[in-house]
């Protein structure tokens, strides 16, 4: 718990690093921006070439491309979906951290799932993705677990999304379908050995709420799973609902900051059939952009209520039967 707590610390001290740099590197560019503006004004006072300078950079700045949302809001997805002909390149990690332990004693539950993917775009507003992933996996006295403690590959997933709407100043609503198809060799939450194929289907939306300075974002997912574990283990059958939301604000020239709030539910069958966890996390969702081309997404979720309707864990606090006390999520990309 104490590792845990610590990993947390540094990515959070991280964040606010970047988030002190980001904040002060556009103030001191404004400052010498203003010096040199005050100097070329002194030497090109009353020339109508000067006025015109002005007008053609007041011109650009109203015709600045509007900001990418897909990317803009932690672990809520963005409605933007890119134009014919963009490609990127995104390094995904979500480290899951923390669950019931089975007795007396420290425990440990640690996994860290990995990401990689190529994006394209054969159209205007259609991207398709492929990713491959990886996981590393540490677990000890769990309630309902066996301790564990390896790293392996953890299939292959193909994402296709199409944007109905773009958000922009004129027109501030956003809106995306995506529906990512998966197989995947290891089970979630055990960590078992497994063959499962699951399917996402999320509906993406984001509002300008205030144009260039504010931006709403909500994600409806839906995830069923079926499969079977392997050396003739029992079938697989599960299901999660998930509903999130985030409402980040510029708070720099590239950097944009806020709360995400997200609801989640996990069930046994792959039709929502038996409840079995419902968990509510809240916490911070950090995006800022190095260049036009280079950017990084930093978010934490910590369950602040949350419950399991095992009987057995009836007044537990939290929904650890298939959540985790503490989610971060670090993501960076670079698009070509």
């Amino acid at each position: 718990m104490t590792g845990n707590i610590r990993l947390i610390r540094r990515v959070l001290s991280a964040a606010g690093i970047l988030l002190a740099l980001a904040v002060l590197t556009p103030a001191d560019a404004e400052q010498g921006n203003k010096s040199k503006t005050s100097e070329n004004g002194a030497s090109t006072a009353g020339k109508g070439k000067g006025k015109d300078q002005e007008a053609d950079k007041s011109d650009k700045k109203n015709d600045k491309k509007d900001v990418d949302t897909e990317h803009l809001f932690g672990f809520t997805e963005g409605a933007d979906a890119g134009e014919k002909g963009q490609q990127e390149v995104v390094v995904d990690t979500i480290t899951r951290l923390s669950k019931r332990r089975d007795g007396s004693g420290s425990s440990t539950y640690r996994v860290i799932d990995t990401r990689l993917a190529y994006q394209f775009n054969p159209i205007d507003k259609l991207s398709i993705e492929f990713s491959a992933f990886g996981t590393l996996r540490r677990q000890r006295n769990i309630v309902d677990l066996d301790d564990k403690s390896y790293g392996t590959f953890d299939g292959v997933s193909m994402d296709v999304k199409y944007q109905f709407l773009k958000g922009s100043k004129e027109q501030p609503l956003g809106l995306a379908l995506e529906v990512r198809p998966r197989f995947t060799r290891v089970l979630p939450v055990e960590g078992n050995g497994a063959d499962i194929f699951d399917i996402e289907s999320i509906l993406q939306l984001d509002v300008q709420v205030v144009p260039d300075k504010l931006w709403y974002g909500s994600n409806i997912s839906f995830e069923p799973a079926a499969g079977r574990q392997r050396g003739g283990g029992p079938g697989y059958r599960s299901s999660t609902f998930l509903w999130s939301n985030a409402l980040v604000g510029r708070i720099g020239e590239n950097t944009y900051f806020g709360p995400e709030v997200r609801y989640l539910r996990g069930y046994e069958g792959i039709f929502l059939n038996q409840l079995e966890s419902e968990a509510l996390t809240v916490g911070p969702a950090l995006h800022h952009r190095f260049t036009e081309k280079i950017w990084l997404t930093v978010a934490y979720a910590g369950q602040v209520w949350g419950r399991d309707t095992d009987p057995t864990l009836a007044g537990r606090a939290l929904g650890l039967n298939q959540f985790e006390r503490h989610n971060v999520r670090v993501k960076f990309g670079m698009e070509f």
